[in-house]
């Protein structure tokens, strides 16, 4: 009777710890959201969404980028150049990081 009182204090006690950090990752993921979400403002479509994919992934470790992230990433920069100006920003800015 006597061990399970303790289990069930132990239990009572530790209770407030295990639901407490789950909901305290929510909140940071929160407000790392409303925090990209005012820094994107003015920003649209692919430039909003590849800024708020960048921004969202700050602070996790760094995985390297495949030739297809940065594709997609530097499509995103290009917005609005054309012709040989697109294509030598494209050039340079897939060259980066090799």
């Amino acid at each position: 009777m006597k061990k399970l009182l303790i289990a069930i204090t132990s239990f009572a006690l530790a209770a407030p710890l295990l639901v407490a950090a789950p909901a305290m990752a929510q909140n940071s993921q929160q407000d790392k959201m409303k925090q990209c979400n005012a820094d994107a403002a003015g920003k649209k479509g692919d430039e909003r969404k590849a800024f708020m994919s960048s921004c969202l992934k700050k602070d996790q470790p760094a995985k390297p980028a495949t030739q297809q992230d940065k594709m997609k990433q530097c499509n995103a920069d290009a917005a609005g150049k054309k012709g040989d100006e697109r294509k030598a920003f494209m050039s340079s800015c897939l060259k980066k990081d090799k």
